[in-house]
């Protein structure tokens, strides 16, 4: 007699396993913990031997769908296929599928990086790709990903109007699929023909405060900060140092010579904008910041508090990694300065337009903003010809900061001092 839900609600477990029939082989197994399963008995097309097939558990499969499913089955095995076979060939398809995902392959990728790419982009690399690409593309076999589907997914990013985001997320997506082609797991960049398909960027130049005036009124303001002492060491060695704001925060004790006779930072290549030459040629130097007396002073204080670390500005929850690169731009904003006015990055512009002012050599400010030189003859020439001038123009820097940080009214520019 054939099985009814009205039957099956009813079905009380028991010590033993109860089978429930209902028709052609299907029946419901009432195990004794009251889980229900639905079951279908055949026998296998070439040996005759008796096998089961299961159909899902009730009440997630009802009786009509296990019902369909055991007909779909019956159907299979009268063709000469065994719909048990079948299945295991269906689950090894997917788990295939499944392992040459879109996002199997980048993240993947993304550990053959490790070593390549600075903590903090990877992190940013692996985030775009989890918001923008992953939920989308990501369950895609890497093979089946077409170049439509690379601009629907460029397109959302760019529609929101971070157009920068959108050209480096085609970049990382472009990486990938270089990365599947070089192990055989896709043939073709479907990134690859996106080129001109979204909107050119247009050069935004960071804020950056260059009025003499105004500069006096930011280190002043840089002076009262009530924040940690570690941010406030690092808002004091900005303007000194004027590097990468990612060079600053992550410097460490170990490249500093502070007991020299000429007291230096020295930023290793592997840390700079220099990955790809040293990559070209290992023997790319590192870049060197003559320390002034003032940025001594800070950075000797500093070493009370966090010289035992590995970083000058450790984080404020692991101290084994250096601090948020939103530090800086949080403290500017904390002090009034909006992101209009003045950024991190703005101390580089603000240093590049003073000293040019003062007639400095620009080859010495050039150098000393680490620029990339693409003469490499003249690159050699740079760093061996104006680091004596740099260390001079770095403490004349600093007590020209010194000066305009006590200026409240008009402020009378120190030119520099005629050889």
């Amino acid at each position: 007699m054939p099985l009814s839900d009205t039957a099956i609600k009813k079905a009380k477990p028991a010590d033993k396993p109860i089978k429930l029939t209902d028709g052609d082989g299907l029946y419901l197994l009432l195990t004794p913990t009251g889980s229900r399963w639905w079951r279908w008995d055949y026998r296998r097309p070439t040996t005759s031997k008796r096998n089961t097939l299961s159909l899902g558990t009730y009440p997630d499969t009802g009786l009509a769908e296990a019902r369909v499913k055991r007909d779909e089955a019956r159907k299979l095995l009268a063709s000469g296929a065994d719909p048990g076979i079948r299945r295991k060939s269906e689950k090894f398809a997917g788990a295939q599928r499944a392992a040459s995902s879109f996002e199997v392959v980048a993240r993947a990728w993304l550990k053959t990086q490790q070593r390549t790419l600075e903590p903090v982009t990877l992190t940013k690399a692996e985030r775009m790709l989890e918001l923008w690409a992953f939920p989308w593309i990501g369950k895609m076999p890497v093979t089946e990903v077409k170049p439509m589907d690379v601009l629907q997914v460029l397109k959302r990013v760019e529609t929101r109007g971070a157009h920068e985001t959108a050209h480096r997320l085609k970049q990382r997506i472009a990486q990938i699929y270089r990365y599947a082609i070089v192990h055989g797991l896709a043939e073709i960049n479907p990134a690859s023909e996106m080129r001109g398909a979204l909107l050119p960027i247009v050069p935004v130049p960071r804020a950056a405060i260059t009025d003499a005036t105004r500069v006096g009124e930011l280190l002043r303001a840089i002076d009262g900060f009530t924040g940690t002492f570690v941010t406030a060491s690092a808002l004091k060695l900005a303007p000194l140092f004027f590097s990468r704001p990612g060079e600053l925060r992550a410097a460490e004790w170990a490249e500093f010579d502070l007991d020299g006779k000429e007291p230096t930072w020295t930023i290793p290549a592997s840390r700079r904008k220099l990955k790809r030459a040293q990559k070209e040629n290992p023997q790319t130097p590192a870049h060197v910041v003559p320390l002034a007396s003032q940025a001594l002073a800070v950075i000797r204080e500093l070493s009370a508090l966090t010289g035992r670390s590995r970083y000058l500005f450790p984080g404020v929850r692991n101290h084994k990694v250096p601090m948020s690169s939103m530090t800086i731009n949080a403290a500017l904003r904390r002090m009034g300065f909006d992101r209009d006015t003045m950024t991190g990055h703005g101390f580089r512009a603000m240093a590049s337009t003073l000293l040019n002012e003062l007639g400095w050599n620009p080859d010495a400010i050039e150098r000393q903003l680490s620029h990339v030189e693409r003469d490499k003859v003249r690159a050699a020439y740079n760093r061996a010809g104006y680091l004596a001038e740099r260390r001079k123009m770095m403490q004349a820097w600093a007590d020209h900061l010194d000066t305009l940080k006590a200026e409240t009214g008009t402020v009378v520019p120190i030119r520099k001092k005629s050889k």
